[in-house]
């Protein structure tokens, strides 16, 4: 080690330059390497997909609860429903299941998507970011979980640093 005014010769822990006094420069701390930034994120993409997968679950399960109910209220099997769908079908029998059917297809587009997201990046296929990434955008309409989650993985994949690390993963 050197001193950094006058280039005299330090001798390990000295603390000030014996020639011209100057105090001596504090080591600098080692930067963490490569291995140790990849074994951070790819903990962060593991447990990124683990909540893609979860929420590909519950999604498939709300909805097929939810469109369950749907179907029973446009067919009138609702004993307790008041409205103009309730006790029997509509006028129009085409535009309630149409949308029903809709939603149904929808609700399965919606998890298998969530589904190949977890799944692409729980493998660490080259195109598991893209689908995550699809599916994030997808989901930041669905409040709260959907848009919490969505900002989560744009946050970690997006950005130079990010997408150099998970093709180096």
């Amino acid at each position: 080690m050197y001193c950094s005014a006058c280039g005299q010769a330090l001798v390990p822990g000295q603390q000030v330059c014996p020639q011209c006094g100057r105090p001596a420069a504090a080591p600098v701390a080692p930067m963490p390497n490569l291995g140790f930034q990849l074994a951070n994120y790819a903990t962060r993409v593991r447990a990124l997909s683990v909540v893609w997968f979860i929420y590909a679950g519950l999604s498939l399960a709300f909805g097929i609860l939810g469109l369950s109910f749907a179907n029973a209220f446009f067919h009138g099997g609702l004993p307790w429903a008041h409205g103009p769908w309730a006790h029997g079908p509509m006028d129009q029998p085409w535009f309630g299941p149409a949308i029903v059917h809709f939603a149904w297809a929808m609700v399965i587009l919606r998890s298998a998507l969530a589904l190949a997201a977890g799944y692409g990046l729980m493998e660490r296929a080259p195109w598991g970011r893209f689908v995550a990434l699809v599916a994030a955008f997808l989901s930041l309409i669905k409040i709260p979980f959907g848009t919490a989650l969505g900002i989560w993985t744009l946050v970690t994949l997006l950005g130079y640093r990010n997408s150099t690390l998970y093709d180096q993963l």
